[in-house]
C-alpha cells in the first residue's frame, strides 16, 4: 500500500483533474505503470473528458498525438500529493492516482507537476 503523505490530505480525482486542467503548462511528466511521458518545450499537454466520462491526458507535438493516457475514473480511489522524491531540490510535486482494493491500494497513474496545489496562486501562465 502507498504510504500517505502526512502533510497532504487525499484529493478526489475530480478535484485534482479540474486543477490539473488549469495547470497543463506545469506538467513535468505523466506515467502509467512502467511507462513515463516527459514534457518538452516542443510539446503541449491536453486534458479533457470523453463523452463516457473517462479522463484523457495527451502529449501533442504540433498537430500530432505523441501519447495518450486514458483514465477510468471509477478505478481511482483518491489522489495523493507529495513532494517529488526523485529530485526534491527542484520543488516538483508528485500526484499519484491510487486504485485497487482499499486495504492494498497502489498507484495507477502519476503526474509530476512543477509546483504543489497551494503554490499555484499567481504563478506564471508560461511553462516554468
Amino acid at each position: 500500500m502507498t504510504s500517505p503523505n502526512p502533510d497532504a490530505a487525499p484529493l478526489t480525482f475530480d478535484a485534482f483533474w479540474r486543477w490539473l486542467g488549469e495547470h497543463r503548462n506545469c506538467v513535468v511528466r505523466c506515467g502509467v505503470g512502467d511507462v513515463m511521458f516527459f514534457d518538452h518545450e516542443l510539446v503541449h499537454w491536453d486534458f479533457f473528458d470523453e463523452a463516457d466520462g473517462r479522463a484523457v491526458a495527451q502529449v501533442i507535438l504540433g498537430k500530432t498525438l505523441i501519447s495518450e493516457v486514458v483514465i477510468e475514473r471509477a478505478d481511482v480511489l483518491f489522489v495523493q500529493a507529495s513532494p517529488d522524491h526523485e529530485d526534491p531540490q527542484r520543488g516538483h510535486w508528485l500526484f499519484e492516482c491510487i486504485g485497487g482494493p482499499r486495504e492494498d491500494s497502489y498507484p495507477l497513474y502519476s503526474f509530476v507537476v512543477s509546483h504543489g496545489m497551494e503554490q499555484a496562486q499567481g504563478h506564471s501562465a508560461l511553462k516554468h
